[in-house]
């Protein structure tokens, strides 16, 4: 059942969000070769605890980390470790989720550390334009969840990339992971109607290569089975009376 959420819980998600986007920002600033994955999750985990809020990754089914830090054909679930080191020409992933009084924002950008090469910027520029495809011409009341799927997998396969149906977006709330289920390909026109108040993560994940992955003996780390690169976008959005709004943004309106 997907949970209607009220003005106030809408609020305090959007809260929860700016932090989500003030981690984004922080490590976009600080990140540059030679850092560990590990250093950018203490990064994180500074930003969020110092705008009182809490780490809602850490300890999650067993994660170990603070967020998900995922480098070049790791699509999702990377754990923070001190002995992966950045390179230049990496694309990191950073997936946070904040709880702030009880409710949670999820989001993940993907970052090019240093010149990065062509093909590494056109997959991370198509994996964020395909976000905007979708909730642009889809995220309103009364339109199929169905849609933004489709229109996801549509932009992304158009320009050459595929996408998993193994991991999905999802609802989002005093739970991480809520109804409804957001996978990024889809058959158009069924299934949820979207209603003002639904809070819904929606995230983008697309290769460059294959779409089939592989999970290692860890459990969490996913990848993609030919080793090609993968690139991660989300935020978590609002549907409103008119539209939708996102909630994993900074106050001054910056993404």
């Amino acid at each position: 059942m997907v949970i209607i959420k009220s003005p106030r819980e809408v609020e305090l998600i959007r809260d929860a969000g700016h932090i989500v986007a003030l981690v984004h920002e922080t490590v976009r600033q600080a990140l540059k070769p030679g850092m560990s994955t590990y250093d950018i999750d203490q990064i994180a985990l500074k930003v969020i605890t110092d705008n009182g809020a809490i780490a809602t990754f850490k300890n999650y089914g067993g994660f170990k980390g603070n967020v998900c830090v995922s480098v070049n054909d790791t699509l999702i679930h990377g754990i923070p470790n001190k002995k992966e080191i950045i390179k230049d020409g990496d694309i990191v992933s950073i997936d946070v989720g904040a709880t702030l009084k009880g409710y949670v924002a999820d989001g993940c950008r993907t970052f090019i550390v240093g010149e990065g090469t062509e093909a590494a910027k056109k997959l991370v520029k198509v994996t964020e334009e395909s976000f905007w495809y979708a909730v642009d011409q889809f995220a309103r009341p009364g339109e199929h969840l169905s849609n933004i799927s489709h229109a996801i997998g549509e932009y992304a396969m158009k320009h050459g990339y595929s996408l998993t149906r193994d991991y999905t977006g999802h609802g989002v709330g005093r739970q991480l992971h809520e109804d409804p289920q957001i996978p990024n390909i889809d058959t158009p026109n069924h299934g949820v109607l979207l209603r003002p108040g639904m809070v819904l993560a929606i995230e983008p994940m697309v290769n460059e290569g294959s779409p089939q992955l592989i999970v290692l003996k860890d459990g969490w780390t996913v990848k993609t089975k030919d080793g090609k690169l993968c690139s991660h976008y989300e935020n978590t959005i609002v549907i409103t009376e008119s539209g939708y709004e996102v909630l994993t943004k900074l106050k001054d309106g910056d993404y």
